[in-house]
């Protein structure tokens, strides 16, 4: 049997992120299709460059600390890494725009020669980290939290992600209440890729969360696990995020977890994976890179 390849990520030579850089154009051509950028399946590595994010919270404020902690992500097998300067936990509330600059471009500067997303929903952050050299915007607000947002990603030809959330970071966790969590999620999403494209975003560049833990409850939760292939079936590569998250921690039994443990979450994205998922956000890079490996392995033997 032939042994399958690895997830990892895609290599650039130092300064390939800078304008100048002959590899700049390149990177940028690569950002055309984002199964191209982040194959099935891919492992998105999280730095929070934040105090106040729910698992690591101000573990990666300081700049050396987060590129650090980015370098090693890397070298473990993320194939991108998804810089934030802004907590959206349950019950956070926002920051200023000039605040989660500050924190993020001296990680988004270092990290130039690296495949970078940027986890905002502002415009002019988008736009300094696509400057910088990020390949992909990851919006919580799915294009709803900045007017200006889908226009400077469509001229920038970066990725985007368009996330489900039920309303605010601050009220979300509030008791959410659908009549068809599935159902709901994936009008939303549908609505917003409808959104999207048609502002000038190319569909090929677009994938989407259904936003695992952002206004819904364990049972919410684990609905859209089971029944992820109904997102899938929209078309375009879906994204879980359910590395660390509280409803982890609460189905093992423990009704007052704020977080979950690594083994739980490796679980969720081997079964999502399972259910035509392709991008996974993890805090712990290697552990998912080393499951979905086994399960892709797997995978192409019963093919």
């Amino acid at each position: 049997m032939k042994e399958a390849a690895r997830p990892h990520c895609t290599c650039y030579r130092p300064g390939a992120g800078q304008p100048n850089h002959p590899d700049f154009a390149r990177k940028i051509a690569a950002m055309a299709a984002i199964d191209e950028l982040l194959p099935r399946p891919s492992v998105m590595g999280v730095v929070n460059v934040t105090p106040d994010s729910f698992s690591d919270g101000g573990a990666f404020l300081h700049p050396q600390a987060a590129i650090a902690e980015a370098r090693g992500m890397l070298e473990g097998g993320a194939a991108i890494i998804d810089v934030g300067g802004e907590s959206t936990r349950p019950g956070s509330d926002g920051v200023s725009l000039e605040e989660e600059l500050r924190r993020v471009e001296p990680v988004l500067a270092a990290l130039s020669d690296a495949p970078v997303s940027i986890d905002t929903s502002k415009a002019a952050v988008a736009r300094v980290a696509l400057e910088a050299g990020a390949e992909m915007v990851n919006d919580v607000t799915a294009l709803r939290g900045d007017p200006e947002l889908a226009s400077v990603i469509a001229d920038s030809e970066a990725c985007l992600c368009l996330m489900h959330m039920l309303g605010e970071p601050g009220t979300m966790q509030d008791d959410p209440r659908y009549d068809d969590v599935v159902s709901e999620t994936k009008a939303f999403l549908d609505e917003r890729l409808e959104f999207a494209t048609n502002a000038g975003i190319d569909e090929e560049r677009i994938c989407l969360d259904p936003g695992i833990g952002f206004g819904k409850t364990v049972e919410h939760n684990v609905e859209l696990l089971a029944r992820l292939d109904e997102i899938v079936a929209l078309g375009r590569p879906v994204l879980i995020g359910a590395s660390r998250k509280r409803f982890l921690g609460r189905l093992l039994g423990d009704q007052e977890a704020l977080t979950g443990p690594v083994s739980a979450g490796v679980a969720v994205a081997v079964l999502a994976y399972e259910r035509g998922a392709t991008i996974f956000r993890v805090h712990d890079v290697r552990e998912h890179v080393e499951a979905l490996t086994t399960a892709r392995a797997l995978e192409e033997v019963r093919s």
